[in-house]
């Protein structure tokens, strides 16, 4: 059994076997809550189309902040730590420089955790800086509805009080539900309600591919 990490942002920082599990075989998901079948629609990125694209998004968060200083990165798990590090791995081979990583688990900031489970499954939160006039850029994976993001603000305050935060996500997948939006796109993909967006990362499943799921 494989879990799905559905649009990216639906259940994050939350149990998955409270929320989602499949059986993958031969492209075909079998989604358990509903009984509900998915299929592989299409392929959207590659690994070699994720690198490039973090990579353009690197250039464009050094060209808006004009260069490295003061930056922080924040990854929010899981997933959106991934990115970041590969982000600021970039910031280094342009600018010569290491920037901080800042790791946020959201789980607890959700206004709907206990609507979707009674077990949250809380993971490790790493701040080794103060936030105090740093320029934040925030890093997840795909943007959907915006409540991800809406509880990641409300986290990152408790650990100082920002210059500024900008949101820089691989994926927007529209349908949002709160007035949030990013400051840097990696791929807009319009989708239609009862579809899913996949994110594979090579160090949470092994390869790099985002998918586009559909009801069988």
């Amino acid at each position: 059994m494989t879990p799905l990490n559905g649009s990216g942002e639906i259940g994050k920082g939350l149990s998955m076997k409270n929320i989602l599990l499949v059986d993958s075989t031969g492209g075909f998901l079998f989604s358990k809550i509903g009984k509900q079948s998915m299929k592989v629609k299409s392929e959207l990125m590659d690994g070699e189309g994720i690198t490039r694209t973090l990579l353009r998004l690197t250039h464009e968060i050094l060209e808006k902040n004009k260069g490295a200083k003061n930056l922080v990165i924040v990854g929010i798990r899981n997933r959106g730590d991934c990115l970041a590090r590969r982000i600021i791995k970039h910031i280094e081979e342009i600018e010569g420089v290491q920037i901080p990583l800042g790791i946020l688990d959201i789980t607890l900031y959700r206004d709907d955790f206990q609507r979707i489970t009674d077990r949250p499954l809380v993971q490790e939160t790493d701040f080794p800086f103060d936030l105090t006039e740093k320029r934040v850029v925030l890093v997840d994976d795909v943007l959907y509805t915006g409540r991800t993001i809406r509880a990641a603000l409300g986290a990152l305050i408790d650990y100082g009080r920002p210059a500024l935060i900008q949101l820089a996500v691989l994926l927007d997948r529209g349908h949002r539900e709160l007035p949030i939006k990013a400051d840097y796109v990696g791929k807009n993909v319009p989708t239609a309600f009862g579809e899913e967006i996949q994110v594979k990362l090579k160090e949470v499943d092994g390869e790099d591919k985002v998918l586009l799921l559909g009801p069988d």
